[in-house]
């Protein structure tokens, strides 16, 4: 298990066979010798309450207690003193390093260690004691793995399930990449909801997410569903990266060409002055602009707000899909209400 630590430039954890200080490592070891981009200050509407509530508190103790990581800090998304303090944390899986290295992403890269073989009964022992109702389990990219990890996330999904049968389980899962058979792997666990996120439009894929194939994350996500249509899949895209609008309605076609469920559309935040720069800060209006068109193209649901994050109010956001869903088949009134 990767022990946590939010550290925006170097990894000071001991590295030697005694235990003693090693030089720090860098966190973006591949990013030391790019150009700086100067980080924008935010525009007025991107603004968030700074954590420290006694719920907060408790859900951080508990996942220092079980030695978790999650991607609220890895990552460092903004919401996360809302959703700690409401006890929504997604867990993020198979250690705190990742074998990409995407230009937006502020998750640890380089050479990850061994998995451990005990999280997923850590991460169920977590979810029970936190009391959710519906949990988020995302994952670094292991593409040193054989599976990248599929059987990890099996086998956490049926850990969870065997200690909290009611918990509903959202996974964010890596690509899977030239990994045959592992997308199998994890459909045969059956979450409630496959996501896996496109990110941005293909034309940044080689400046922005070059070791990933825009149209291979959409056929994983076609493939989901051919083989279980039970399953809800969900997709989300960052905006402000230089991308045009007509790019984002296109991504949208492929999206539902694939049978997509559920949209997301966020601001992009550039976390350090080695990342991809903000191209800029796209205003609330245009978001609502957006969310119009992604419903009439048929998706279930949109969330599109300059805060909107993946895994951002996904337990409220999967009663609003089950319910557009029984909607769509006559069964009930679908709530799509804004969140």
């Amino acid at each position: 298990m990767a022990l946590v630590l939010d550290l925006l430039n170097a990894d000071t954890r001991p590295r030697d066979a005694g235990g003693s200080a090693s030089p720090p490592l860098p966190r973006h070891p591949e990013k030391a010798h790019r150009p700086d981009s100067p980080v924008q200050r935010k525009p007025d509407w991107i603004r968030v309450r700074a954590p420290g509530s006694p719920q907060w508190a408790e859900t951080r103790r508990i996942v220092r207690e079980h030695g978790l990581v999650t991607v609220c800090e890895e990552a460092g998304c903004p919401n996360i003193g809302e959703c700690w303090e409401k006890r929504h944390a997604t867990f993020m899986i198979m250690g705190d390093t990742c074998t990409r290295a995407c230009a937006f992403c502020n998750v640890r890269t380089g050479l990850p260690g061994a998995l451990d073989a005990n999280e997923p009964e850590k991460v169920a022992d977590s979810v029970a004691k936190l009391g959710l109702q519906h949990v988020v389990i995302t994952s670094v990219d292991r593409d040193d793995l054989a599976d990248g990890g599929a059987e990890h996330f099996s086998r956490t999904i049926r850990a969870i399930r065997d200690k909290s049968p009611a918990t509903t389980i959202e996974i964010l899962t890596p690509d899977f990449l030239r990994k045959d058979g592992a997308l199998e792997v994890v459909v045969a666990a059956r979450p409630d909801v496959f996501n896996h996120n496109l990110e941005t439009v293909p034309g940044n894929y080689l400046a922005v997410r070059p070791g990933a194939r825009y149209f291979h994350s959409v056929r994983l996500l076609q493939r989901v569903k051919e083989l279980d249509a039970a399953i809800f899949t969900k997709s989300g895209i960052m905006v402000g990266l230089g991308e045009e609008r007509s790019e984002v309605v296109q991504l949208m076609d492929d999206l539902r060409s694939a049978d997509v469920d559920f949209l997301t559309v966020g601001q992009y935040l550039q976390p350090t002055k080695k990342h991809h720069e903000v191209v800029r800060f796209v205003p609330p209006d245009e978001f609502k602009s957006l969310e119009t068109t992604a419903y009439a193209k048929g998706f279930l649901l949109v969330s599109a707000t300059p805060l909107t994050r993946s895994s951002h109010h996904a337990g409220e956001d999967f009663a609003r899909l089950k319910a557009a869903r029984l909607g769509k088949l006559g069964l009930a009134s679908p709530r799509l209400e804004s969140a």
